[in-house]
């Protein structure tokens, strides 16, 4: 048996939608049929959505990997799809993986931060980058991360340690003891 491994990126056919339960939900659909089929396969890899392209990486027995590529190339879910990444290897490293998903916009907008690029554009990766976005995917956690999946790299923004409502709590409360700190400054 002869194993190989692929990279490729695409460009989204689908207007994302909101996330649910971390993923947005075509991405979700393609997820559960990715891991249903690909452990049939023995395929293992993993998934990288955001700015409304795809990052995929494949490793398996090559037979397998080309049929699966054929018909993510046919699937009306991709356009322009385009191969990054192939040849033989020894082994796999993927070895857990029917089909890894990383919701992590942190590393990846770090990664994008230090290649000097304004959006997450896979079809335009280098073998360094695609190497680079692999070994993010192998490595990531999804421990405490935030779904990236919305077009545009001019909209992202730091992830606040602070949830959104707790701030609007602290920001009234801080209005209000200003306000009362001011009122009782008239009185003195």
């Amino acid at each position: 048996m002869s194993l190989m491994r692929l990279a490729y990126a695409s460009e989204a056919t689908f207007k994302a939608k909101p996330v649910e339960k971390g993923v947005e939900p075509n991405v979700a659909r393609i997820l559960m049929e990715s891991r249903r089929n690909n452990a049939r396969s023995e395929i293992v890899g993993g998934l990288y959505y955001g700015d409304d392209q795809f990052f995929q990486y494949l490793e398996g027995e090559e037979g397998a990997v080309r049929q699966l590529y054929d018909r993510i190339a046919r699937d009306d879910r991709h356009r322009d799809v385009i191969t990054l990444l192939e040849e033989p290897i020894e082994a796999r490293t993927f070895t857990n993986w029917s089909m890894k998903y990383v919701p992590l916009s942190s590393d990846v907008n770090r990664f994008l931060d230090n290649e000097g690029m304004e959006a997450f554009r896979p079809s335009g990766f280098n073998r360094s980058q695609c190497e680079e976005m692999i070994t993010l995917i192998r490595n990531s956690s999804q421990d405490g991360r935030v779904v990236s999946h919305d077009g545009g790299r001019n909209k992202r923004s730091k992830q606040s340690v602070i949830p959104k409502g707790i701030l609007a709590g602290l920001i009234a409360a801080a209005v209000c003891l200003v306000g009362a700190m001011a009122y009782v400054s008239t009185m003195l």
